[in-house]
């Protein structure tokens, strides 16, 4: 029962909330603007929204717009070398968590020497101390996943050396200010809507599984389990319902106090090695892949914290969580509804024979989740959850 709770981050939520960004109190003069290098922020609106309600709050910004789906260093330290140069005092991401993480780690790097891969720990990182914080974060979400807008972490792929690694600074990532507004959300394709509503789902039930978490993280990440199941499967039936699209916003935020007051477990861990070796392949759906034999391997385990998940699902699902195991019959029946219950690692390009190798990788990139679990995953568990779950 012993705790500590340290969110710093204004939130601005609820639809129509984007407005606001024209009369808040920004933590600068002179934004980076960090978007995607796709043209969805363009063709729906959302970039010239934000750079009017900017110029309307005398906010000055430049545009950087190289992000991609799975975020790589490359581009941290190119953004960082703009804000520099353009002496911006702030940063903005617009976006998706790609963009989010992405803001945070140039902000890091805009006010640190040397490389990023100096201050990350794991794999081939140097773990270095970050001396000089991060330059203030703004987050303006556009999809329901990461729940980075409540948290202080970012995850970022070391595109040459196969490593994808979470990383964060207490308060210094914290975002100091995010708007979380489910209009801006409409037009996530469904699948999209799907890969990313199990991203907040899984941060949510591994800190429930996590050993650190809380009275306070378990509240969270209950109501948050409790929304998604009654609400993931109508927004990807119709991305236009704003009501299913506001809770599953409001699940994801909520997942991301999870991720502030309690932690994820091995299973991103496992998800992250498979992306980093196949960045085509979405985080959420690397999630989905692995979950039904990890969950079953855990409700094992720990039966009692599987059963606070299985019972937040169970209280908007046809599965009767009368028993921990039953999280995994609760999992499928919402992974069916959102017509993802099928996925197969092959259709990525993962290789069965090659399941070893990212074990390996979990442990060797970010083995720190492994020390979370509540039971002590060997190399041989892992290669064993990564085969059962093998398609």
């Amino acid at each position: 029962m012993n705790f500590q709770y340290y969110i710093p981050t204004k939130i601005h939520f609820g639809p129509g909330t984007l407005a606001n960004l024209g009369k808040e109190t920004l933590p600068g003069k002179r934004a980076l603007l960090v978007v995607s290098a796709g043209s969805s922020m363009k063709k729906l609106g959302y970039l010239d929204r934000v750079q009017a309600l900017l110029r309307q709050n005398g906010t000055e910004f430049v545009l950087f717009d190289k992000i991609l789906p799975n975020p790589i260093k490359k581009h941290v330290m190119e953004g960082a070398a703009i804000a520099k140069s353009e002496r911006c005092d702030f940063v903005i991401g617009l976006g998706g968590g790609s963009t989010i993480d992405s803001a945070k780690s140039i902000a890091v790097m805009a006010k640190n020497p040397g490389d990023y891969w100096d201050y990350v720990s794991g794999g081939t990182g140097k773990g270095q101390p970050v001396i000089n914080g991060a330059l203030p974060i703004v987050a303006i979400t556009t999809t329901a996943g990461t729940g980075t807008e409540a948290d202080p972490w970012t995850v970022i792929t070391h595109e040459e050396r196969q490593e994808k690694i979470g990383f964060g600074l207490v308060p210094a990532t914290f975002p100091v200010l995010s708007i979380v507004d489910p209009e801006l959300m409409l037009s996530v394709p469904p699948r999209l809507t799907a890969f990313q509503g199990f991203d907040a789902f899984f941060h949510a039930a591994e800190g429930i599984l996590a050993n650190i978490a809380t009275p306070l993280s378990d509240a969270f990440a209950a109501k948050a389990i409790e929304l998604i199941a009654k609400s993931l499967p109508a927004a990807v039936a119709n991305g236009t319902n704003l009501e299913a699209r506001t809770d599953v916003a409001l699940a994801n935020t909520l997942a991301g106090m999870v991720e502030s007051t309690s932690c994820c477990t091995s299973e991103h861990s496992l998800a992250h090695a498979l992306s980093a070796y196949h960045p085509e392949l979405p985080h959420g759906a690397a999630l989905i892949m692995v979950s039904v034999p990890y969950f079953k391997f855990f409700a094992e385990k720990a039966p009692d914290r599987a059963a606070i998940v299985a019972a937040a699902l169970g209280s908007h699902s046809s599965a009767q969580p009368s028993a921990a195991c039953s999280v995994v019959t609760a999992l499928k029946h919402l992974q069916d509804e959102c017509g993802v219950g099928n996925l197969r690692m092959s259709d990525y390009g993962v290789k069965k024979d090659q399941i070893p190798k990212y074990a390996k990788n979990a442990f060797d990139t970010m083995g720190f989740l492994f020390t979370l679990d509540r039971y002590k995953l060997s190399t041989e568990d892992a290669v064993h959850i990564l085969e059962a779950a093998y398609r």
